[in-house]
């Protein structure tokens, strides 16, 4: 009786475990599938696109190739998108960091107010975002007959297209350091604080390295929608042809005048961006966990 006493908890442990293995495993068909259903649903949706975006773009031969992305159109539009998007993503960084600062760190009156705002970009689709602008700065707007009187062109110009892209993409870098540095707490800056550092030995030697993964994965991900957005900035762009229009509407035009290779050329370095932007967060993330994991490793000994 004592034997069997004896051998009863032992196994009741192990009907334990094969009750929490057959909970936490499925059957290999199921796990397959799973997998199967996966695979099928990104070769339809990412791989096959992809790989069609640039087949079509190399269709009449790498010389058609280069001519279509030399052409002074083609040109005209990638110097704008770069020069949108170098001027938002240095804008959004100074803010999100500024706002992330302020959210995390700070308690303040109307600070659930500036966090609801940092999402309306988010919730307002980028052709209500245009027009908008079109109607502030417009030649009927609030300020058109002013921007008139002073010569001053927003929308339909090259300001237009920058203030557009600024308001559809200032929510990446401040959405993503905001949890961060919640997370962290304030607690090594208020040590800083106590030991005679300034504001910005604070921010430089204690604040940045502890969010530099975080940043940086934010500025890539603003860097890509700024330079393939296409609502906010096809409403106040005007589509004149070398001057206003970005490489998403240059597409779109070549695209309805039947040029297909042309427009899949200029396409293809939109999807090489979003393969680099793939890339760039891929890397980002496994630092993000390298540093994590060593830094548990560090602490492991000392506790």
């Amino acid at each position: 009786m004592s034997a069997v006493i004896t051998a009863s908890p032992s196994f009741g442990a192990a009907r334990g475990a094969a009750r929490l293995r057959s909970a936490t495993s499925e059957h290999p068909l199921v796990k397959w599938g799973l997998i199967g259903i996966a695979l099928a649903f990104l070769s339809l949706f990412l791989f096959v696109p992809l790989v069609a975006v640039f087949f079509e773009a190399f269709r009449k031969g790498f010389d058609a190739y280069v001519a279509a992305l030399v052409e002074p159109d083609a040109l005209a539009a990638i110097k704008l998108t770069l020069l949108a998007a170098g001027i938002a993503v240095p804008l959004n960084l100074v803010f999100g960091v500024a706002a992330a600062w302020a959210i995390a760190k700070f308690e303040f009156r109307g600070k659930s107010l500036l966090t609801t705002l940092i999402d309306l970009p988010f919730s307002v689709s980028p052709v209500i975002a245009g027009l908008i602008y079109v109607l502030v700065f417009g030649a009927q707007g609030w300020f058109g007959p002013w921007l008139q009187e002073h010569d001053i062109k927003i929308v339909f110009a090259v300001p237009g297209i920058i203030l557009a892209t600024v308001f559809v993409t200032f929510p990446f870098i401040a959405r993503e350091l905001i949890p961060l540095m919640q997370a962290q707490g304030s607690e090594e800056e208020e040590a800083a604080r106590v030991l005679g550092a300034s504001g910005w030995q604070i921010f430089r030697r204690v604040t940045l390295p502890n969010i530099k993964w975080g940043l940086l994965y934010g500025v890539i991900l603003c860097n890509a929608r700024a330079m393939g957005e296409f609502g906010a900035v096809s409403v106040v762009s005007g589509h004149i042809r070398g001057m206003t229009n970005t490489m998403p509407l240059h597409i779109e035009i070549l695209y309805n005048e039947y040029q297909f290779a042309a427009a899949f050329a200029v396409a293809s370095l939109l999807a090489l961006l979003a393969l680099v932007t793939l890339a760039l967060k891929t890397f980002i993330e496994w630092r993000q966990h390298r540093e994590i994991a060593a830094d548990g490793f560090m602490e492991g000994p000392q506790s």
